[in-house]
């Protein structure tokens, strides 16, 4: 009984990831893989619209490459023209077919909270993040 209670108690702590192991992956030291989850569209003077990405147009995938500064989709790949890091989150911002776009990264859970604003209209999308 001792016995397979060590050998348990070894293999979670083996097998466990340390929480501060983790918040490195989520730091911009490494590329992402990042799906769309939940979107909103909202027209000026009118109620925002829940819905799935793909319905709106988002790609279901991302992929945000820190080394080389760019967000690539299915069909486009764009410049990550800023990035700040800080009180647990990496902001990413940049501008795409008349729309200025911003990602904020929690750096501990890689939840993702996304925006694409023009002057007519905002699309929010949130998801999440792994390393790719």
């Amino acid at each position: 009984m001792l016995k397979t209670l060590r050998a348990t108690a070894l293999m979670v702590l083996v097998c466990s990831t340390p929480s501060w192991a983790l918040a490195a992956d989520f730091d911009g030291s490494k590329p992402l893989l990042c799906a769309t989850i939940d979107a909103h569209f909202c027209d000026v003077g009118e109620v925002c619209y829940r819905t799935l990405p793909g319905v709106l147009g988002a790609p279901q995938f991302i992929r945000i490459n820190f080394a080389k500064k760019i967000v690539a989709g299915t069909q486009r790949t764009t410049e990550i023209r800023f990035m700040e890091s800080g009180e647990g989150q990496l902001l990413l911002q940049g501008t795409e077919l008349g729309y200025a776009w911003g990602i904020a990264l929690d750096t501990k859970t890689g939840a993702m909270s996304t925006t694409l604003v023009s002057h007519e209209n905002v699309f929010v999308l949130f998801g999440a993040c792994t390393p790719s």
